[in-house]
């Protein structure tokens, strides 16, 4: 066979192995475009609608009403501050909670690393909703905790349920192995013999930790912080179970604009508006705590 003849067989042959990596990815990016970019661009245009009439019913008309989202900012500012207010302290509190969690199961655990991973995991296995209402009950006012607590004369109002500590233990009760595990993955990646080399330094323990444990694990702390704070601020189960009417959410003002007033705009224009924020304060963020890659 002449080479001629070789290079018109392998041709086609190269145009099929250029164009599989495409083939492949198109799956993906039409499952992307079908459940996401659809969705998200239908919801950017009901944010801009106009209602047709007095009622909701009456429905809603095509327009570029951009101050729905100027209005729904005015009026529901304090819900997003008090959002963002308790997700960031339950966030917080996760952290504090969830590094000794994570470093004792990464250095100290060993044979029962699993059992605990285990346990951790295991709430998955019941709903949110039902998870939350165990919470209720547990923090009710004839429960142990609060009875504990009155004991010592701790709760300045008596009671902890309907309140913003409610909230705030909710939160960090049900987004805690959101954190765990980030931290987890992180610390159980970084090498032991770093932590001798330090002892053979003469390096005492506090040091140790916070020159080489604790800035290797800045990847898992980002990440868990992250997916921590992000389902919290925009979460309305808890606030709506545990806390008063003083505190909800945004995401209770948005559940209840689609749900039970039925102002699909209203609804739309606070959805885009906290998903801008939020995509502002990660980006602000990560590239505050030096970690670019997770971008």
């Amino acid at each position: 066979m002449s080479i001629a003849q070789e290079s018109i067989i392998t041709k086609p042959t190269r145009r099929r192995i250029k164009r599989t990596p495409y083939l492949l990815i198109l799956p993906g990016i039409g499952w992307l475009f079908l459940f996401f970019i659809f969705p998200l661009s239908t919801l950017f245009a009901t944010s801009l609608q106009k209602p047709a009439g007095l009622s909701p019913d009456d429905g809603f008309l095509p327009a570029f009403k951009v101050s729905n989202y100027s209005s729904a900012l005015v009026e529901y500012y304090p819900q997003f501050f008090r959002g963002f207010l308790y997700s960031g302290i339950a966030t917080v509190i996760c952290l504090l909670l969830a590094y000794p969690i994570a470093y004792y199961m990464a250095f100290r655990a060993r044979k029962y690393r699993n059992l605990m991973l285990v346990l951790i995991v295991a709430p998955f296995f019941a709903s949110f909703l039902l998870r939350t209402n165990a919470w209720k009950t547990i923090l009710s006012g004839d429960g142990i905790v609060v009875g504990f607590l009155n004991s010592f004369n701790l709760l300045p109002q008596d009671r902890i349920l309907n309140t913003s500590l409610a909230v705030v233990a909710g939160l960090t009760y049900n987004f805690l192995p959101f954190m765990i595990l980030p931290l987890y993955t992180s610390l159980e990646k970084i090498d032991p013999r770093l932590i001798e080399a330090a002892g053979d330094l003469y390096s005492p323990p506090s040091q140790r930790f916070w020159k080489v444990v604790w800035p290797l694990s800045i990847p898992g702390v980002i990440s868990g912080t992250l997916l921590t704070f992000i389902p919290a601020s925009g979460d309305y189960i808890n606030a709506e179970l545990l806390g008063s009417i003083k505190d909800k959410m945004i995401g209770n003002v948005i559940q209840s604009q689609f749900i039970d007033l039925r102002d699909y705009p209203t609804a739309s224009a606070l959805s885009f508006t906290f998903m801008a924020i939020i995509l502002v304060m990660i980006y602000l963020y990560i590239r505050r705590a030096g970690t670019d890659d997770l971008v």
